[in-house]
């Protein structure tokens, strides 16, 4: 018995293990790549070369160009750094405002904040943020900083209902009612006492929404609400290369790879992250 449960002790350590450091490579390679586009790029992706346009992975161009004759490698670097950024930038939107706005309904569990947060999330939800980004857009006109807003203000409530969920098992909890004994106000227990206990599941969500801000500024990017020219993004290299797909399928397939292993990477560090942060989960795997 206890032979097998060592032995399901050390395949559970070794499946997170591998899960996390994939998903890390992946995810660090990318991030590498974008800010090794801030300083170094094989060329420049505003250049325009049509002599040189469509050609296939070669010595020189290491995954060929697009039909502008642009180098896709250093298309991908940068559009690395605008899709990392956006997403970035919407989830820390998403932590800054959510998780003050969950803390302060679960310290006001039943009353009418509570209610009234509750109630705002179940709005910004009846809205995704592509339906958010037309809307923004349609008054301020399509830009990566509105694309910023449109994602970072979905991520609110997601990270509004997961602080409050958290909060609500923990308020009953002996540590908090000392707290409150010693005279701490909710502010405070929120902060010094509930926010700590509560920082794991907000990292692994987080890399959640990190994952799912590349996808949403890929496909707000693909039908023109994103980024615009002359920014490189995958999104619109995708759209870019919907009519020359059959000429030169590897337009599509760069930038397509691209988004996928990105998003790969971060959901397989979240899943690692998940597994060894999570406390229930250590112990089956004790058990």
């Amino acid at each position: 018995m206890d032979r097998t449960r060592d032995e399901r002790r050390r395949w559970g350590a070794a499946r997170t293990t591998r899960s996390f450091l994939v998903g890390g490579a992946l995810t660090l390679t990318f991030l590498s790549a974008a800010l090794l586009s801030l300083v170094w790029r094989p060329y420049d992706v505003t250049r325009l070369d049509v002599a040189s346009r469509l050609l296939a992975p070669s010595a020189d161009h290491w995954l060929g160009t697009d039909q502008y004759g642009r180098d896709l490698l250093a298309m991908v670097m940068v559009g690395a750094r605008t899709s990392i950024a956006v997403a970035l930038i919407a989830v820390g939107v998403g932590v800054l405002f959510g998780v003050p706005l969950g803390l302060s309904a679960a310290a006001r569990r039943g009353g009418w904040l509570d209610e009234f947060i509750m109630r705002g999330n179940d709005l910004i939800f009846a809205f995704p943020a592509l339906l958010l980004a037309i809307m923004i857009t349609a008054v301020f006109g399509p830009g990566a900083v509105n694309a910023i807003i449109a994602i970072g203000i979905f991520n609110i409530p997601v990270f509004a209902r997961l602080s409050r969920g958290g909060a609500l098992s923990l308020w009953t909890r002996d540590f908090v009612l000392a707290a409150r004994v010693a005279g701490k106000g909710p502010a405070r227990i929120s902060a010094e006492h509930i926010l700590p206990n509560i920082m794991n599941l907000l990292i692994v969500q987080a890399t959640i929404q990190f994952s799912l801000g590349i996808l949403a500024e890929a496909g707000l990017s693909y039908i023109g609400l994103g980024a615009q020219p002359p920014l490189p993004s995958w999104g619109r290299m995708l759209a870019e290369a919907q009519t020359m797909i059959s000429l030169a399928p590897h337009l599509a397939l760069v930038p397509g790879l691209a988004i996928v292993l990105t998003v790969l990477g971060l959901n397989l560090m979240g899943d690692g992250l998940r597994d060894m942060l999570d406390p229930r989960l250590r112990r089956e795997r004790r058990a």
